[in-house]
């Protein structure tokens, strides 16, 4: 049976996260399919809908609080398993999520809502006793990334994070080649990515049937529909609410999260992170803020090629698809996907000419995932962490939320990552989390 939404709204108003122990999924079985339900119907979630049907998995659910998102996502799993023949999920379609957390058949979840409802749904699957896939960046704040980490302690579930580019090669082996000393001493890096956040000021506009506006504003502040937050139908774009504060974190949380995540990574920082950060140098500048870390090395927001590792003999850059290894004068290895580069050579050649070149005998060898999908569903099984575990997840956040809150307020801050708090005389407390709208209290 599934938890009435009344019934889960009256624990909610008191404590958000508390489901009654008779609602919990049971452990999953070892060698059984993996039973899933898809929270968030957009273009993203489409793509991993499609990764992970038939990957060992049998989908039942799908949830969206758009009509037609819904129906189209219930219709490819049911017409998946229509094909396929003798292992009908009979898939469900819901408006509200709290009806997949409610069932007790589901295992685990995948959630790829806009950014202000990651954590209040994956925190609430948790307490049910379901695996999570999140999308990044795993959280809207950094209030919620204490939260979420915390919860799968807690909970003692399997969580990933939606960083797929730990999942692809390219990356891996540039960490490897920066952790193991081949550029020398790390001084510094740089990732490239857009804007930050932006206060949302869209005029209301006329909504067609079939939204739950309500339900997709969630957490977030009361305002008038905007087809540019939650186009209808089956657009085939990511939405723009990621540029607003109110919902995402611009670009510095959309492809920051993915960048500054490799720093962490190539920095062996995924455990903790900056100690401080420093402003740009004009207030109104929308590049040029920077994390330093306890050892002086500063990763700065700016404009380039993806992820720059720059070194006392040499540098490495890295971008999907796009890989470059130096040492003093001497190139190593270079893919850059130009026209001359795909004429003679690819990106996996050069990437493996580095690393027989220069890793051979490593003593660092990073976790190596070769799908993400894949991943996440083996350590559903083995009950090991993923490749981009929570720690990995919110702790990277938090980089991205540390720089926003840089260029909102126009300051340097100075953080404890120990602590995961401000240090004393820095920032302010209510800058960490968000006034959010009842009853969705994280």
């Amino acid at each position: 049976m599934t938890l009435s939404r009344r019934s889960f709204l009256k624990g909610a108003v008191i404590a958000p996260f508390i489901l009654p122990s008779h609602i919990w999924a049971a452990e999953t079985k070892p060698n059984s399919l993996l039973t899933m339900g898809f929270i968030g119907m957009g273009k993203q979630s489409r793509g991993l809908l499609g990764g992970f049907l038939g990957n060992d998995t049998k989908v039942l659910a799908v949830c969206d609080v758009d009509t037609t998102r819904r129906d189209n996502a219930k219709k490819k799993v049911d017409d998946y398993y229509a094909k396929k023949g003798g292992m009908s999920a009979g898939c469900a379609a819901y408006n509200d999520f709290r009806e997949i957390i409610g069932r007790k058949d589901i295992d685990a979840v995948c959630i790829a809502t806009p950014d202000h409802w990651h954590t209040y749904i994956a925190v609430a699957a948790l307490q049910a006793r379901k695996d999570v896939y999140c999308e990044k960046p795993l959280t809207q704040n950094i209030h919620e990334s204490v939260v979420l980490l915390h919860a799968v302690d807690r909970y003692r579930r399997v969580l990933q994070t939606g960083s797929m580019q730990r999942s692809s090669k390219e990356f891996r082996i540039a960490c490897e080649l920066v952790r193991n000393g081949a550029i020398g001493k790390v001084q510094r890096v740089e990732c490239s990515f857009g804007d930050p956040g932006v206060p949302c000021d869209l005029p209301e506009e006329p909504m067609e049937p079939g939204l739950d506006w309500n339900m997709w504003l969630g957490a977030a502040p009361g305002r008038p529909y905007n087809s540019i937050l939650s186009p209808r139908g089956m657009h085939d774009h990511f939405p723009h609410w990621r540029k607003y504060r109110e919902f995402g974190g611009g670009m510095v949380t959309d492809w920051g999260a993915h960048h500054l995540d490799i720093a962490q990574w190539g920095l062996g920082m995924d455990a903790s992170g900056p100690v401080q950060t420093l402003a740009p140098a004009t207030p109104e500048a929308k590049r040029g803020a920077k994390l330093v870390y306890a050892n002086g090395i500063t990763v700065e927001h700016k404009d380039g090629f993806g992820v720059h590792f720059f070194g006392s003999e040499g540098e490495v850059r890295v971008n999907r698809g796009k890989f470059v290894f130096k040492r003093g004068d001497e190139t190593i290895a270079s893919y850059t996907n130009s026209d001359e580069d795909r004429k003679v050579t690819s990106c996996a050649a050069q990437v493996q000419k580095a690393e027989r070149a220069f890793l051979a005998n490593a003593k660092i060898k990073l976790y190596e995932s070769k799908n993400h999908l894949s991943d996440f569903l083996d350590c559903v099984k083995s009950r090991k962490k993923p490749i981009t575990s929570e720690q990995v997840g919110a702790r990277s956040a938090i980089c991205c939320h540390l720089l926003n809150l840089t260029y909102y307020h126009g300051q340097p801050l100075r953080w404890d990552p120990r602590r995961l708090a401000f240090r004393e005389r820095s920032g302010k407390a209510e800058w960490l989390t968000r006034d959010y709208r009842r009853p969705w209290a994280v």
